[in-house]
């Protein structure tokens, strides 16, 4: 099976727990939990500035300027930070089942709680698809190149054509869009808290 192949197969795993049905622009995908400086959702043509307990919806583009940050609970279960200068489309979402986030700039932290189950959900970015099921990880801007590190679960990055499963306590770089995810390997405490820090 070809990497692209397997990106196809790992977005159509999702489609039964999505559902088949239509999904509306303003179905509710979840709401704010904190903001700083400058935060807003783009839908259409439209913008809103997002404040602690604004909605959120599926098909909103959420983002930040610069010294900004912005937390999201999604569902009752999940909750997404993102640091300054970051964009993340929310394409399909159904609570506590999964979906399709879309993460188009900046850095950003998931964090799913397992006690509330599993949730089959990627994050497509220009780097590369990542797929996760009920785990904390980070993806973003750090130390110059792209990375994603898992604090709990497992995560699979899907380069062109090269996947690595990446497990609790270990990182993958992606040097520009287009190249292959490295090996996974331990992050040093350092990158770690920085990583982490960009995004809170």
């Amino acid at each position: 099976m070809t990497v692209a192949t397997k990106r196809r197969t790992v977005l159509a795993g999702l489609i039964p727990a999505l559902g088949v049905r239509h999904v509306r622009a303003a179905e509710r995908a979840g709401e704010v939990e904190s903001s700083r400086g400058e935060c807003f959702a783009l839908a259409a043509t439209a913008r809103r500035t997002l404040a602690p307990s604004a909605t959120v919806f599926v098909g909103d583009t959420v983002g930040t300027g610069a010294e900004s940050a912005l937390a999201l609970r999604l569902g009752t279960a999940t909750e997404v930070h993102l640091g300054q200068k970051a964009q993340l489309r929310i394409d399909r979402f159904l609570i506590n089942a999964g979906g399709v986030l879309e993460l188009e700039q900046g850095g950003m932290l998931f964090d799913h709680d397992g006690k509330a189950g599993g949730s089959n959900l990627a994050v497509r970015s220009s780097f590369g698809l990542m797929a996760v099921r009920g785990t904390r990880f980070f993806a973003g801007p750090s130390n110059g190149v792209f990375g994603v590190f898992v604090q709990r679960g497992a995560v699979m990055v899907v380069g062109v054509n090269q996947a690595v499963m990446v497990a609790s306590g270990m990182g993958t770089n992606i040097v520009q869009p287009g190249a292959e995810p490295t090996a996974p390997a331990p992050w040093g405490v350092a990158r770690i808290d920085a990583a982490i820090a960009s995004v809170m």
